[in-house]
């Protein structure tokens, strides 16, 4: 028997791969592709709607929504990414350690993921953000503060599967310590699982912080932000349209192209067998 991935899966996973890759190449080339300077108002512009100069219009306050828009995306994307990086790297380790040591120590990580899980992760990012304050920082540490706990449990209940393997223990009769058997045996074969969650998970951190600068307790004017141009023009969507339907469809066009691409390395990593 062989495992075997099919073509129709490969070829789906390079082409969000590729998405994915042209969106995070706008992101960093923002400045560059900008038509317009994203903060200079024009009281004669105030919501024009999409001409040549503008080409999806400006805002109340006469800024270019285009501009905006590609500005946001470096706010949107990369806080996204590294929220995910971060609560991937720091569950992860906790995880492990919980799992390979337990006793105390398993269970004061599980306990605090525990409590952490007690309550809507969105109602525990409100709550930090607003006594924190705004500010892109507030809001990543507020999404983040709960993140950490699904590579945590993932990670405790694949050490605990594995740490009986031959293997494993064949490492610690060679002299190994614990630190290089979680590093170099343990970890290699646990990374599938926990990659397909952190890359399912951009989009779900993406939407979090979009939904604090929604509400106000998030990045703080004049950055550009989806969530916080969505908020700033949705009082006057029948008279400019535009302002909101442009970050809007940012949002949500990029939470596809990213949730997808976690399915489909979900699907190229869970192959199938041959016989």
């Amino acid at each position: 028997m062989k495992q075997t991935t099919s073509p129709r899966t490969r070829k789906k996973l390079i082409v969000f791969l590729i998405l994915a890759g042209i969106l995070i190449a706008v992101s960093l080339l923002a400045p560059q592709l900008c038509p317009n300077d994203p903060n200079a108002t024009s009281a004669s512009m105030m919501n024009h709607p999409p001409c040549a100069e503008y080409p999806f219009g400006t805002d109340r306050y006469g800024r270019c929504i285009c501009s905006r828009v590609l500005m946001g995306a470096r706010t949107s994307i990369f806080s996204a990414v590294s929220l995910v990086a971060i609560t991937f790297a720091a569950g992860t380790a906790l995880g492990m350690l919980a799992g390979w040591f337990g006793g105390a120590v398993d269970a004061v990580v599980m306990r605090l993921a525990d409590v952490m899980l007690a309550f809507p992760q969105m109602v525990i990012a409100i709550a930090v953000a607003g006594i924190l304050g705004g500010g892109m920082g507030n809001a990543m540490l507020a999404m983040g503060i709960t993140g950490w706990t699904l590579y945590a449990r993932l990670a405790r209940a694949q050490v605990l599967a594995l740490k009986e393997e031959p293997y494993v223990h064949a490492a610690r009769l060679s002299g190994c310590g614990a630190g290089s058997i979680l590093l170099k045996t343990l970890l290699p074969n646990i990374l599938g699982p926990l990659v397909v969650n952190a890359a399912t998970q951009i989009g779900v951190m993406m939407i979090g912080i979009a939904g604090l600068s929604f509400l106000g307790i998030g990045v703080t004017e004049p950055q550009a932000e989806w969530g916080s141009m969505i908020n700033l023009s949705r009082s006057y969507i029948q008279l400019a349209p535009w302002a909101v339907l442009a970050p809007a469809g940012a949002t949500v066009i990029t939470v596809m192209i990213f949730n997808y691409l976690g399915d489909c390395v979900r699907d190229y990593l869970d192959v199938g067998v041959e016989q």
